[in-house]
């Protein structure tokens, strides 16, 4: 059986992390598209481990969280009542993202459906990574309230962001959002500081997802055919992020920056 050699995994694995599709990766390294996914599989998932295990007493001022959609197979309204049925898993799904704007760092992320039991073991997760009190700023997606007060109790606020956009006509066809026109802020437990509600900086980040991760780019035919190779290709991009990306802000991995680890960590790591 052919085996890759580390420097052609290498290569695979930056070409995945710098936004190149599978089927462009396959034609830049000669690598066959499962052998890919597959090799994309496996990494992924050690990288998730690893986040698991490294991503603990986290201490943070303020997270900030948000929503990124995608789809799996189909988009939402071309599914079939036989598609529903056998593939749950099919449609928009969304990946929630917490980022500590100070450090750049991503503590936790979660995909799976914009729903109530989605947002709950969302937050859970991010409950158990961070310690000591925390401000929470989120988008007016309902179900973060009482999922917050669930997982978070009195050590974290929680303020809502809510962004006005106004009536426009968006004619035969729009590619950019309706003009910005305000911001209101709700306060929805305790008491937070209103100079720390922003989700600007989860949002910049969305971006960048978009942007390294070939799934998420809209408008074109670039889609997530099974959850776990989505999965999977968002544990790779934030353990990239975390541990071997170095925003130009910081001038450090984000992980350095929030005390996790003292140096730069490398892709060739994942694949000992």
């Amino acid at each position: 059986m052919n085996v890759l050699k580390p420097e052609r995994k290498l290569a695979i694995l930056s070409a995945l992390t710098e936004g190149c599709s599978i089927r462009s990766v396959s034609r830049m390294t000669g690598a066959h598209i499962e052998t890919i996914l597959k090799l994309l599989l496996e990494t992924g998932q050690k990288a998730q481990a690893m986040l698991d295990e490294r991503m603990r007493g986290i201490q943070a001022e303020a997270i900030e969280c948000d929503e990124l959609w995608c789809y799996i197979a189909k988009k939402q309204r071309h599914l079939t009542d036989t598609d529903r049925l056998a593939h749950p898993e099919y449609g928009d799904t969304y990946t929630f993202i917490a980022l500590d704007p100070a450090t750049k760092l991503v503590p936790s992320f979660f995909v799976g459906k914009r729903d109530v039991l989605s947002t709950q073991l969302f937050m859970a997760d991010l409950a158990r990574r961070i310690e000591g009190p925390v401000q929470l700023s989120t988008d007016g997606f309902g179900a973060y309230v009482q999922a917050i007060q669930q997982q978070f109790g009195f050590r974290a606020t929680h303020a809502e962001i809510v962004k006005l956009y106004a009536a426009e006509n968006p004619g035969p066809g729009r590619y950019s959002p309706p003009h910005c026109t305000g911001v209101e802020i709700h306060d929805r437990w305790g008491i937070p500081d209103r100079s720390k509600v922003c989700t600007s900086y989860v949002e910049r980040l969305n971006l960048t997802v978009r942007m390294q991760i070939r799934r998420f780019t809209r408008l074109t035919n670039g889609f997530s055919r099974k959850l776990e190779n989505l999965q999977a290709a968002v544990a790779l991009f934030f353990w990239n992020w975390n541990f071997a990306w170095c925003p130009r802000t910081i001038r450090c991995t984000p992980a350095m920056q929030a005390g996790l680890t003292d140096r730069i960590w490398k892709l060739e790591e994942l694949l000992a």
